[in-house]
């Protein structure tokens, strides 16, 4: 992994943005002069915990009243935020939050967690006992939020429990997801794989629901990249190759040169249009050049897709998105289909003859040469790999009649066992049942084609990313 990092340098994202709010009721301090202090430095540990994550964090500080929070919330607001955690201190009232997730309009976590375990009750007053109570307000938000229309979410806990800062982090790790699919750039380019209906997508469901923007892309846009390529440039790239791959004996050099020049020219096509993703295919006709394109994709999309811009064959767009998500929380997602199931073994095979995750293998990938691709037209290099043996998930993004974007997952494990060697990027998943069962529910789901497949049992994450980004979620 360290030595691809190297070689694949990760490409920079923008910083996920959290910002931060803590409060309580200003009519106590009066009244208990201790419990403000002892608040405050409960929130500047939260502020820590925060900062310690990979985010930037916006914290404006401790509010007393419902005036103080709209000042709050107006910083917020010109901050971006991706998620705005509101850590209820003490009692406060519900007006004093509704604002903050109102003028924001971002998601809002509401956090309260007590100083410790439980209150010393032989020695506590009634001051002691309002450092504990930052749970009394939560189901006054929850039902506040309800009546505005705005999603709820909580963790409760104490101020160093690991069970509620694993809540939390999930939460940051969807916001994660969020700030991936708002700030997308979803490249386009080619044309729909005929009669694949599933496939098909409106692209202004990822601007509408997530967001995102779509780059729609000529091969043309990608022809003239490659006739510019120097002879040294592909011999680079070749090289390159090389140190990542073990290159078998059944590659033909003027493929490996032409999936190199594509290559360097897919990445100044990137480059040229900022995007972040990709999803492409080109049927051609009898070895024009638009064909030959097509076929020659998948070793750069394959290294693209190291660095952390996603690529896709077969026009797949919310596939592209959903490869955006899992590599966005540090799963990988790999290009992926159904292609046989094993009753004796009760695994699922899975993969594709197309671009690979290489950061999620379990081995050295291999370069296989292709006299034909199934289905499609052209010949070329192809990339053959088994994703890392361990937890893995398999995530998707659906669509519904009326539209709606949904997301879809089912946590499993890769093994090892006996795989193709036809050029393809086959996993042995073992989802725990009968292959057939499963099959039949995850096509249930309207999960459609292809989807990716990710490293960890991250369902809880995606589903928490769901929740953010206000579409329907589905496990099987």
């Amino acid at each position: 992994m360290g030595a691809l990092r190297r070689l694949l340098p990760p490409v920079s994202r923008r910083k996920t943005r959290i910002g931060l709010v803590a409060g309580g009721l200003g009519a106590y301090w009066p009244q208990f002069p201790q419990l403000l202090p002892q608040l405050k430095e409960s929130a500047r540990y939260v502020t820590e915990r925060f900062q310690a994550l990979d985010a930037e964090v916006t914290d404006v500080g401790f509010v007393s009243d419902a005036r103080e929070s709209e000042v709050a919330a107006e910083k917020l607001r010109m901050a971006d935020c991706d998620l705005i955690v509101v850590f209820l201190a003490t009692y406060l009232t519900s007006s004093m939050v509704l604002p903050i997730a109102q003028r924001s309009g971002t998601p809002v976590l509401v956090i309260d967690l007590q100083p410790t375990e439980k209150m010393d009750h032989a020695s506590f007053d009634t001051g002691s006992w309002l450092a504990y109570c930052g749970q009394c307000p939560v189901p006054e938000v929850g039902n506040v939020f309800r009546r505005a229309g705005i999603p709820f979410r909580s963790v409760s806990g104490w101020l160093r429990d690991p069970n509620a800062w694993r809540r939390i982090e999930r939460w940051v790790a969807a916001s994660k997801v969020r700030a991936a699919l708002r700030h997308a750039r979803h490249g386009l380019m080619g044309h729909l794989y005929p009669g694949m209906l599933d496939v098909s997508t409106d692209m202004t469901l990822l601007s509408a629901q997530f967001g995102s923007h779509v780059e729609v892309l000529e091969f043309d846009d990608l022809r003239v990249r490659v006739a510019d390529v120097g002879d040294g440039q592909a011999k680079e790239r070749m090289n390159l190759a090389r140190e990542i791959f073990s290159v078998d004996d059944s590659v033909a050099d003027e493929d490996f040169e032409w999936a190199a020049r594509v290559s360097v020219g897919l990445d100044r096509l990137v480059e040229d249009f900022g995007v972040t993703t990709l999803a492409y295919y080109h049927r051609g006709l009898d070895g024009e050049q638009h064909e030959r394109l097509g076929a020659g994709m998948i070793l750069g999309a394959s290294l693209l897709t190291a660095r952390g811009i996603p690529a896709a064959g077969e026009y797949e767009l919310r596939t592209s998105a959903a490869q955006l998500v899992s590599d966005s929380l540090g799963a990988g997602g790999s290009f992926t289909e159904i292609q046989a199931l094993n009753f004796t073994d009760g695994v699922v095979e899975m993969g594709h003859d197309g671009p690979a995750h290489l950061a999620v293998s379990a081995q050295e990938p291999m370069l296989r040469g292709l006299g034909v691709y199934h289905g499609k037209r052209g010949w070329g290099v192809s990339v053959e790999f088994d994703v890392e043996h361990g937890p893995v998930t398999a995530f998707g993004i659906g669509q519904d009649r009326d539209g709606t974007l949904v997301f879809v997952a089912s946590e499993g494990k890769t093994v090892p066992g006996p795989l193709l060697a036809i050029g393809n990027t086959t996993s042995r998943v073992d989802f725990g049942r009968d292959p057939g069962e499963w099959v039949d529910a995850w096509s249930d789901t309207g999960i459609g084609h292809h989807w990716a497949l990710s490293t960890g049992h991250r369902a809880a994450e995606y589903e928490a990313a769901a929740h953010l980004m206000g579409v329907p979620f589905r496990q099987v």
